[in-house]
């Protein structure tokens, strides 16, 4: 991408009111504005959010929310020029229960209040094979997304990754946390029918699957 495509992008997503980008100071040991009252300042109504954490150029974080309209959802990611795909579209296309998010997950905690987050996805999460403690699905993550979450709220991995599936368990058993179900392959076992919730397809996910690379699945809770 050049970087007069990128500037264009990083203009034109100041002006999307979906997408939120607060600045290190807004977030760093500081509570945002936005904390406790997404419900009400973003979308005008108190149903439950649900977010995409990584959420790339926001495919998943608008396929829910189109499946899904009796819920709120917000995706992350700290990259500003594939947001700008996401928040595009549902500004475009007036999704009123789509948000976009431009921060680190580290300063999540400093956006999200505790009990404002019903659910939390992390769809296709970098597996940093050499630094296990930055792997979304870490204790020290599932740590910071307890705080946020209502009791018994429930997260999802969905990943390409043997390896994050694998170490995603084995954190989930360490940590003594509710495994609710787990699937190695979630198109081979049928796992993802056509009209569930995981039969929504990001981008890599289509390029995973079209290289035969097996799906997999976790959902548990804290």
């Amino acid at each position: 991408m050049s970087s007069k495509n990128k500037l264009y992008k990083f203009a034109e997503n100041e002006t999307f009111k979906c997408l939120l980008q607060p600045s290190t100071e807004e977030v760093f040991n500081t509570d945002h504005p936005m904390k406790g009252h997404w419900g009400e300042k973003m979308f005008g109504n108190n149903h439950p959010i649900v977010l995409e954490l990584g959420c790339g150029k926001g495919e998943y974080t608008i396929g829910l929310a189109q499946r899904f309209p009796e819920n709120n959802y917000i995706g992350v990611d700290i990259k500003g020029a594939r947001l700008w795909k996401g928040a595009k579209y549902a500004t475009e296309n007036n999704l009123p229960n789509v948000a976009f998010l431009r921060t680190r997950i580290e300063f999540i905690n400093s956006l999200f209040a505790p009990g404002e987050v019903s659910q939390i996805w992390l769809t296709f999460s970098d597996p940093q094979p050499h630094k296990p403690r930055k792997r979304l699905s870490s204790e020290i993550f599932l740590q910071r997304y307890a705080q946020m979450l209502v009791p018994d709220g429930v997260l999802h991995l969905k990943t390409d990754s043997r390896l994050l599936y694998e170490s995603t368990l084995e954190v989930i058993a360490q940590g003594g946390h509710r495994l609710i179900e787990h699937c190695p392959d979630i198109y081979g076992t049928g796992r993802a029918t056509p009209d569930d919730v995981l039969s929504v397809k990001t981008f890599y996910e289509s390029q995973f699957l079209a290289q035969g690379l097996p799906i997999t699945y976790i959902k548990w809770s804290l």
